[in-house]
């Protein structure tokens, strides 16, 4: 298959070679965007020339090249939070020019999720369907107990959910939690929650942005369905020590970060913990003794973060990254009865980012990954171990070309090796009388290549096109497939742009969770004959308009997937240590479509965006290996399907000082299965009759709506020392106290003389009330 891909690069360097006049007329402009100050570099600002309609964006480095027209040309250069600077430049040679931009003081209540300077940049880009934010603008945003988290306010964006309060998962566009591809650096990882679900693990003083694609993927990305989630970390301060952090209700963090002793690169450590632990141990500490007491379970969570680079050279510099964090869940009863719970992720990247020439740069990186978890459990003289694991190394190239100003060309590789652990068992008697365990393991090779143009026609219509070639073995099974990516905009009017895009994509590995458990049991399992690759189609379009003189952006977005098998379990399916896990599946196809309007404001003292989505999300499962497949075969909605979706954001600088701000979410209630009546049966004359609930079709009934409305209130104080700065950032969560729904039982209603049951009442359980809390940061 990829003689294929080697016709296809053939034929676009055929298609897109200028001719010779054209080369010596054009001069190739190149060089870096950083942070004046501390010399940081700035991963997607834009160098434009706004007469020309051309422009490019920074990669991790800061880096950026141009092809531009010989003679006097005037360059804007911007980025989210920092003065805009423009610099008229007359080109006469292929020449090297830097930027340095400040940081905008007044920008601090702006929320801007676009890394583009401008809204028209914004409007005149071919991408569509994608997101990006920075940890900057989260930390403006109210928070549960005052910790930022960036999946949550990448939540408050049309077309993405979550599983509700307490539960873990990000859905995309009506994809499953497992079709979601999380990059930190390009090392994947595998479960990006803490706390079942109510945080995700990344620490947002060592974020620089996050980019979330969830519609038109470029090419480079492969291996799922539904999204892409690629987050960035902070390469540190290459001017001066600085320490900055957080003390929180709950955790509290710290970050170092510096220049390395020759002043050619930077490092960065960062952590985060949370302290449950010490409350509860006390708790359970003062009442230790006490008769029917009963332990407060022990838990906390932890990230570290590491970065540093170092430049080699003019044309080579090197990164690297570290993560690791854990959760830790703990219970040990007055009765003998011990239980432990952990898990956690472990990511390691090196990156070599190389510049041939002022027009062909290369990133290198190999990268190490490994997620696990493991459940302890001790009843008196009787033990068992369960854990699971898969661990990963990587390693891919990727090619940036500016072959012209029409031409911006990206190609390369990535090879993966895929070890899973999908059931290790360890059980016994603390004597040893006797023992017994299991271990099953795979491994799987992944790999993909890819070639993409992302080519101006005219000054009205740009078109990005690609193809990745993508494969998979495990043992002597073999999968692959072509994957097309195109993407197209044109200019209606300088204010309103049409956009399309389309994607095919393949997944190769799988997440086998059992829903019923009320702890992240995963396990990720291979693709094998009898469990092929799950695939899924995309196609979107939308229309966006330029407002009130660039001050606002409104678009309008229609998507379209459809999937092929897609996977869920039969009843009664037997998830851990099982060697036969292939016939636990069952295999069906999946729907999705909707519409997703978006408003959005970034400049004045009141910024924001409003955004609605339209949607819907459909499951079938036919009948197969013996049972009746889902809900008898018929299509049905997932739980995490919502028909309305509304989120409104407003950031309001009141002064130089003060920002308040507050968010509101609104969504359909979750889909569920409740017992539409009961039978009452007997087993033998005389004995207690007992209540047989009777079940619809699946997910028939809702869920109360879910509703939120989350204050805060940022106020910079003085600075600790010259050129330091501090807060204090106040959030009221829920702030009118909805009760929203987390699960509905259903309890007896018993005649108190006879305790005869009469009816059923069906009740309902919420986790968070109003919950206020204060955070205090600091950096000096």
């Amino acid at each position: 298959m990829p003689y294929r891909l080697l016709f296809f690069l053939l034929g676009l360097f055929l298609l897109v070679q200028p001719d010779h006049a054209l080369a010596q007329a054009r001069l190739t402009l190149s060089g870096y965007v950083r942070a004046a100050g501390t010399n940081e570099a700035l991963p997607g600002a834009t160098v434009a020339v706004p007469a020309l309609a051309l422009g490019a964006t920074t990669d991790d480095s800061g880096f950026y090249t141009l092809t531009l027209p010989a003679g006097p040309q005037e360059l804007a250069v911007s980025f989210i939070g920092y003065q805009s600077l423009t610099k008229s430049v007359t080109l006469t040679r292929n020449q090297r020019l830097s930027f340095s931009l400040l940081e905008d003081s007044n920008t601090l209540g702006e929320v801007v999720i676009e890394g583009s300077g401008t809204l028209r940049e914004k409007l005149q880009t071919t991408q569509m369907s994608v997101e990006r934010l920075t940890s900057r603008e989260a930390k403006l945003l109210p928070a549960l107990f005052g910790e930022v988290d960036l999946l949550k306010t990448l939540q408050l964006k049309p077309g993405m959910q979550n599983g509700g309060e307490g539960t873990s998962g990000l859905f995309v566009r009506g994809g499953s939690a497992d079709q979601n591809l999380f990059l930190v650096d390009d090392a994947v990882v595998y479960n990006p929650s803490h706390l079942f679900g109510l945080f995700s693990v990344f620490n947002p003083d060592a974020v620089q942005s996050v980019d979330l694609y969830k519609g038109g993927f470029p090419a480079q990305y492969g291996g799922r369905l539904s999204s892409v989630v690629d987050v960035k970390m902070r390469p540190g301060n290459p001017e001066k020590f600085t320490t900055s952090g957080g003390l929180g209700l709950i955790s509290s963090r710290l970050t170092l970060e510096g220049p390395l002793p020759n002043r050619k690169g930077s490092w960065l450590v960062s952590g985060r913990r949370t302290y449950f632990d010490v409350f509860t141990r006390q708790v359970n500490k003062l009442n230790e003794g006490k008769e029917d007491w009963n332990p407060i379970p022990d838990y906390y969570f932890y990230d570290l973060n590491t970065k540093g680079n170092y430049t080699l050279g003019a044309k080579d510099n090197i990164f690297l990254t570290g993560y690791l964090g854990h959760d830790v869940f703990g219970f040990n009863s007055t009765n003998g009865f011990n239980f432990d719970f952990s898990w956690g992720n472990a990511v390691a990247s090196a990156r070599w980012n190389h510049v041939f020439n002022k027009r062909l740069y290369a990133n290198t990186t190999a990268a190490f990954t490994r997620y696990d978890y493991r459940i302890s459990n001790a009843l008196d003289q009787f033990s068992f171990d369960l854990s699971s694991q898969i661990r990963d190394f990587s390693l891919r190239t990727d090619f940036d070309y500016a072959l012209n100003d029409r031409h911006a060309v990206k190609f390369g590789a990535a090879f993966t090796d895929h070890h899973f652990g999908t059931g290790r068992l360890k059980a016994g008697a603390e004597d040893n009388s006797f023992n017994f365990g299991s271990d099953i393991n795979y491994r799987g090779q992944e790999a993909g290549l890819y070639a993409s143009d992302n080519f101006r026609a005219s000054d009205k219509l740009q078109l990005e096109y690609g193809l990745r070639v993508s494969g998979f073995q495990s043992g002597s099974d073999q999968f692959g497939g072509l994957e097309p990516r195109a993407a197209a905009r044109y200019s209606l009017t300088p204010n309103i742009s049409l956009k399309a895009n389309y994607a095919l994509m393949y997944q190769y590995v799988h997440l086998v969770s059992n829903s019923g458990a009320s702890l992240p049991t995963d396990i990720w399992y291979p693709s094998r004959l009898s469990v092929k690759p799950q695939r899924s189609q995309q196609v979107a379009t939308g229309v966006s308009f330029l407002l009130g003189d660039g001050a606002y952006l409104l678009t309008n977005e229609l998507y379209y997937k459809w999937a092929q098998r897609q996977i869920d379990f039969k009843d009664g399916a037997q998830l851990f240590v099982n060697p036969d896990l292939d016939s636990e599946f069952l295999f069906g196809r999946g729907w999705a479509y909707g519409n997703e309007l978006y408003l959005e404001k970034k400049t004045g003292r009141t910024t924001g965006w409003v955004g609605y989505t339209l949607a819907w999300t459909k499951r079938r499962f036919p009948p197969q290996n013996g049972t009746t497949g889902i809900n008898n075969g018929n299509t049905f909605y997932p739980n995490y399907d919502r028909r309305h979706n509304l989120t409104v954001v407003v950031l309001h600088q009141l002064s130089h000082r003060i920002n308040l701000t507050g968010s509101f979410v609104f969504t359909s209630g979750q889909a569920t299965t409740l017992p539409l009546a009961r039978f009452v049966f007997q087993d033998v004359q005389g004995s207690n009759p007992s209540a047989v609930p009777i079940y619809p079709q699946r997910n028939t009934y809702r869920l109360a709506p879910y509703n939120r409305l989350d204050l805060g209130l940022v106020y910079k104080l003085r600075p600790i020392r010259e050129g330091g700065e501090s807060d204090l950032t106040f959030s009221i969560y829920n702030a009118y106290n909805r009760r929203n729904p987390y699960f509905v039982y259903f309890d007896q209603v018993k005649d108190k003389e006879t305790t005869r049951v009469l009816s059923y009442r069906a009740r309902q359980v919420s986790l968070f009330p109003v919950i206020p809390s204060v955070t205090y940061n600091f950096k000096f």
